[in-house]
């Protein structure tokens, strides 16, 4: 996208492969603010630059309240402060993560245990 080239609310949708309800909801909860012709609305880079931080925030694990956060530092850039906010925060997150994938790592342990001694049940049966 260069200069002052917007995307369309369809574009968009179709760009980041949400649905109109997502997308919708984000303005609402003013994590975008496109520009309003009427009824129609405009995605300039601003706002394309911010949905790809939400989607990244989201498929990081955050909340939608953290990615409006995070979105403050990115739009508010240097502020020391700000950065170690958020450092703390992608620390906790990755920490939930690790743990996540324990768990994660774990059931598929537990299951491939389940279903080799059913696997070997089921052998004997024959």
């Amino acid at each position: 996208m260069s200069g002052s080239e917007e995307l369309s609310f369809k574009e968009m949708c179709a760009r980041f492969d949400v649905t109109p309800r997502t997308l919708r909801y984000y303005e609402y909860i003013e994590l975008l603010q496109p520009r309003k012709d009427g009824r129609s609305r405009f995605y300039g880079p601003r706002e394309v630059a911010r949905m790809k931080l939400i989607l990244r925030g989201r498929r990081f694990g955050f909340s939608l309240e953290e990615i409006r956060q995070w979105l403050e530092i990115y739009d508010q850039k240097g502020d020391r402060e700000q950065y170690e906010v958020w450092i703390d925060k992608a620390n906790r997150q990755l920490d939930l993560l690790a743990s996540q994938r324990a768990d994660i790592d774990n059931a598929i342990k537990d299951l491939r245990a389940l279903r080799d001694e059913t696997a070997e049940i089921l052998r004997k049966m024959d």
